[in-house]
C-alpha cells in the first residue's frame, strides 16, 4: 500500500476499509460469548480435577514416609 500524506485521502481510505468489515450479528455475538464461558468452565473443572489428583497422590506418597 502506498504512503499517503493527504489527511483527507487517509480518512477516505479508512472509511472504505471499515465499510468492508462484516460485523457479527447479535445472535453470533451471544453464541460466541456463551461458547467462551462454556470452554472457560470446562477448562477450570479440568484443571481443578488434575490438581485434586496430583494433590491426593502427593499426600499419599508423603504419608508413607511421614
Amino acid at each position: 500500500m502506498a504512503k499517503t500524506r493527504n489527511p483527507l485521502q487517509f480518512v477516505q481510505q479508512v472509511r472504505a476499509e471499515v465499510a468492508k468489515v462484516v460485523w457479527p450479528t447479535r445472535r453470533e455475538t451471544l453464541v460466541t460469548t456463551g461458547m467462551v464461558f462454556a470452554m472457560a468452565t470446562v477448562t477450570a473443572i479440568f484443571f481443578f480435577l488434575v490438581d485434586l489428583i496430583i494433590r491426593t497422590g502427593l499426600q499419599a506418597v508423603l504419608g508413607m514416609f511421614g
